[in-house]
């Protein structure tokens, strides 16, 4: 083959059952059509996938956030082994939404470290190359030995944050896990930032926060990775707005919004939160507005497909 042979393969997406609307957004994006795959369903649960095309040849790009059920991730494990099995040319895992990636290192005695084994699960699958977004932490790009694009969302949120025309802006972490991130946004924006230090009892269960840095007349705006019970969110922009913040949003990429996030959300005194569609959201809640990341997504896929630099794309 053709040192060049690759930039003239044929390009095919596909999707994962429950990727597929964001599958079908970014298909379109990029101007072609989503490809067709087939799930059997067995009737004690397990499943089977194939794809109803020829993919032979061709650089498959397969779209699928692994957030809960595990199904999801399993479905795309299968659909990367269908692929390669059926003569793929390359196969590039799309995962807007990398799910196990809270369980990034060993944090307690005999305790998985499950993006590391979600790692080697891809690995051993056969895929080519990860897109993803917002990692959950930055490490995890090093438990793959292929190559991984790290995507970010402030390449849709900070033009969002200037549309609101705000004085006085500061740009809050949730916690000391988000800082990096935040002196980012603080940096770009040239805004004040905040740290939010918390304590935990448990797992999803915050005892309290503490506020470095002032809030007084700001214009908060906290900035996180994934929203999953809201606990976090709520009690720092309680907190925050009790030392005198004038308002509170929030930025954050994944929704995963589990338990009662929403009834928290509703609840809250923050005037807004933004999410992108990482993640399916189609509850009803006013305070929530979802941007899309499928226009990133396909200009992401455009530049990977010919070999060119994503590097000057994204803040970060």
């Amino acid at each position: 083959m053709k040192p060049n042979a690759a930039i003239h393969s044929p390009i095919k997406f596909f999707a994962g059952t429950n990727s597929k609307y964001l599958g079908e957004m970014i298909a379109r994006s990029y101007g072609i059509e989503l490809g067709k795959t087939i799930v059997t369903r067995f009737s004690d649960g397990e499943f089977q996938t194939r794809y109803d095309e020829s993919v032979r040849g061709c650089t498959v790009f397969i779209i699928q956030s692994t957030f809960p059920p595990t199904d999801n991730l399993f479905e795309l494990l299968l659909l990367i082994d269908a692929a390669k099995r059926a003569s793929a040319y390359k196969v590039v895992a799309v995962i807007p939404y990398f799910g196990f990636a809270r369980q990034d290192r060993k944090d307690k005695p005999r305790a998985a470290i499950g993006a590391k084994l979600v790692a080697n699960l891809l690995i051993a699958a056969g895929v080519d190359r990860i897109v993803t977004m917002d990692l959950h932490a930055d490490q995890i790009q090093g438990f793959f030995d292929v190559p991984v694009d790290h995507l970010y969302a402030s390449y849709i949120f900070v033009p969002y944050i200037k549309s609101l025309n705000l004085d006085n802006v500061a740009i809050a972490a949730p916690d000391m896990g988000g800082t990096k991130r935040a002196n980012a946004y603080s940096r770009f924006l040239n805004t004040e930032m905040i740290i939010c230090y918390k304590l935990r009892k448990q797992a999803n269960v915050v005892e309290d926060i503490k506020v470095i840095g002032t809030v007084e007349g700001k214009n908060v705006i906290i900035l996180d990775d994934m929203i999953d019970t809201a606990g976090t969110i709520c009690l720092a922009a309680d907190m925050i707005l009790s030392e005198g913040a004038k308002s509170i949003r929030v930025c954050a990429t994944h929704p995963v919004l589990s338990g009662d996030a929403i009834e928290r959300i509703e609840n809250s005194k923050i005037v807004e939160i933004v999410v992108t569609d990482t993640i399916p959201f189609n509850r009803d809640c006013k305070k929530i507005k979802v941007l899309s990341v499928a226009d990133i997504f396909a200009d992401v896929i455009d530049k990977v497909y010919n070999y060119q630099s994503i590097s000057t794309t994204f803040i970060h």
